[in-house]
C-alpha cells in the first residue's frame, strides 16, 4: 500500500486533472506502473509477476481510487486479462505474454461486448474460423476498456457458430502483427473522462492457431464464467474506495467552507 501511494503521489496525482481535461492519459503511465512493480501482482514470479494474491491486487486497486485515478485500466489488465492467460493458457502462452504484461510492455484488454449483443456472451457474432494452421477473425466490439492502448486483446469469438456456449473460444490478438485490426473512436462517458474505452474492429484478422487461449476450442464460455466473479470483486473494491474518497473530500470541504459565520461542519 505504501509503495502504491508513493508512486501515485509522485507520478500520477499531479497530472490527473489535465488528463481528465484531455480526456486521455498517456501510454507511458503503463510502463511507469510496470517499473514500479504494481502490474500483475497476483501472477507468479516465474512469469514476471509479483507472486502475490488477489488481496495484493485489491490493495493496489484501492490505492488508484483513493488517489482519484478511477479511470486507469490497470485493475482489468492485472486482475482479469493476465489471470485468463495464467489460469487457462498453455505453458508457452504464459511465458510468451505474462512477463510483458507485468512490465507494461503489453497492455491487456478483453473484448466481450458487441454493438448488438451486450452481455449475452453465448450469442456473440464475432467469429474465428479455422483455415489450415490459422484462424480468421471477423467482428466488432464496443465498450472495451483499454481499447486505445491495448496491444494484447483477448477476444470472445465463436469458433463454432452453430453452438451457443460450447461454440465460444477466446482468441488472443497481438495488435502489432494483426493486419485487419483497427481501433474505432474513444467513447464519451458520463464520468471518468480520461478512461480509455473504445470500439474495436476485426476484418479478416489472420491469427496463428497458437493464439487460441488454452489447448482446445470451445472452452471460452467456461473460462469466462470462472473469471467473471473476480471481475465483479474488482468493481466492488473500486466502488468502496471511491465512496471512501468521496466522504474524505466532503469532510475536508465542510471543515473549510464557511456560511453564516461558522464552518459548515459545525451545523
Amino acid at each position: 500500500e505504501d509503495q502504491a501511494d508513493r508512486f501515485l503521489k509522485a507520478e500520477i496525482t499531479p497530472h490527473i486533472d489535465k488528463w481528465h481535461e484531455d480526456k486521455f492519459y498517456p501510454r507511458e503511465v503503463w510502463t511507469k506502473t510496470g517499473q514500479a512493480g504494481l502490474l500483475c501482482a497476483m501472477i507468479p514470479e516465474e512469469y514476471g509477476g509479483a507472486g502475490g494474491s488477489f488481496g495484493h491486487e485489491a490493495v493496489i486497486n484501492r490505492a488508484y481510487s483513493l488517489a482519484g485515478f478511477d479511470s486507469f485500466g490497470a485493475p482489468l489488465h492485472s486482475g482479469i486479462v493476465a489471470p485468463y492467460i495464467w489460469r487457462f493458457g498453455t505453458e508457452e502462452q504464459k511465458k510468451r505474454w505474462l512477463p510483458k504484461l507485468a512490465s507494461g510492455e503489453l497492455v491487456g484488454a478483453i473484448a466481450m461486448s458487441e454493438p448488438g449483443t451486450g452481455s449475452d456472451l453465448q450469442s456473440v457474432r464475432t467469429t474465428a474460423v479455422k483455415k489450415g494452421n490459422r484462424y480468421v477473425l471477423n467482428g466488432s466490439k464496443t465498450f472495451i476498456t483499454n481499447g486505445q492502448h491495448a496491444n494484447l486483446i483477448v477476444v470472445v469469438a465463436k469458433t463454432d457458430p452453430k453452438e451457443k456456449a460450447k461454440g465460444v473460444s477466446l482468441m488472443v490478438v497481438e495488435t502489432g502483427d494483426a493486419p485487419g485490426f483497427r481501433r474505432g473512436r474513444q467513447l464519451k462517458k458520463l464520468g471518468m473522462d480520461s478512461a480509455d474505452t473504445s470500439e474495436l474492429f476485426f476484418d479478416d484478422v489472420s491469427l496463428p492457431t497458437e493464439n487460441l487461449l488454452g489447448p482446445e476450442e470451445g472452452q471460452g464460455f467456461y473460462q469466462l464464467m470462472k473469471e467473471l466473479p473476480q471481475e465483479r470483486m474488482i468493481v466492488a473494491v473500486h466502488a468502496c474506495a471511491m465512496m471512501e474518497r468521496a466522504v474524505a473530500l466532503t469532510i475536508d470541504y465542510v471543515k473549510q467552507r464557511t456560511a453564516f459565520g461558522r464552518k459548515i461542519i459545525e451545523f
